[in-house]
């Protein structure tokens, strides 16, 4: 069991962040260890440069808040993810956008919505797929299209084929119908990004989502001198 100061510790950060007063933390997180249970779970799936990510773009943080209000609720009550649009972040190569779609995985667990969801790259998803003798991962495919709530990092990212698009076009279709929110992070530009998944996916991607331009300097590279 997580450690009750982390717990508090935790919580009171994502609720500082969200100007709501931390002394009012047990009014408003009536049960903080199973919320934090819910962040320690994730963080064993989610890579560790980003286990400690947290959502403060305003419009990422308000797609939370939608995502949170249209939650269905469980039979012990507690919300879990239900149909709600999707998120496109886009920008250049390190401005956030990784960091900003875990930021939005953890800050749902933190406020308590039941959540279960995985994570993919465009390249991996490829990778995946790439048939080879004996295994299918049709399976695992089907997974990523059904799961209530998918992160798909870095779309468009390596060689686009007739295959690749067909592949990414099976996954945003399934969740485009059937309006199962989708983190999908890309450093192309809007023609580009056409460009690179094709008309179809480009189009479905356009509706279903609401798209977020993140902006400034590569953050991985080292300040100037």
């Amino acid at each position: 069991m997580a450690d009750p100061t982390r717990v508090e510790g935790v919580l009171r950060r994502i609720l500082t962040r969200r100007n709501i007063d931390p002394d009012r933390l047990a009014a408003v997180t009536p049960d903080p260890q199973e919320r934090l249970l819910g962040l320690e779970m994730a963080a064993a799936r989610i890579p560790v440069r980003y286990q400690e990510a947290l959502a403060d773009h305003p419009q990422v943080v308000a797609w939370v808040d939608e995502v949170k209000r249209a939650a269905r609720r469980g039979p012990a009550g507690q919300p879990g993810i239900a149909q709600a649009d999707s998120l496109l972040l886009v920008g250049p190569t390190g401005t956030g956008k990784t960091y900003q779609a875990y930021g939005a995985i953890r800050l749902l667990l933190a406020e308590g919505v039941r959540l279960r969801w995985q994570a993919t790259t465009s390249a991996d998803l490829h990778a995946l797929m790439r048939p080879r003798p004996g295994f299918d991962g049709e399976k695992q495919f089907q997974e990523l299209t059904r799961v209530p709530l998918l992160l798909l990092d870095d779309l468009g990212a390596g060689k686009a084929s007739e295959w690749t698009e067909e592949l990414t076009w099976r996954l945003v279709n399934h969740r485009y119908v059937h309006r199962l929110p989708t983190l999908v992070t890309s450093n192309l530009a809007t023609a580009d990004l056409r460009q690179a998944v094709g008309d179809r996916v480009a189009s479905r991607l356009r509706e279903m989502c609401r798209r977020v331009l993140l902006t400034g300097d590569d953050r991985r590279r080292p300040p100037a001198a």
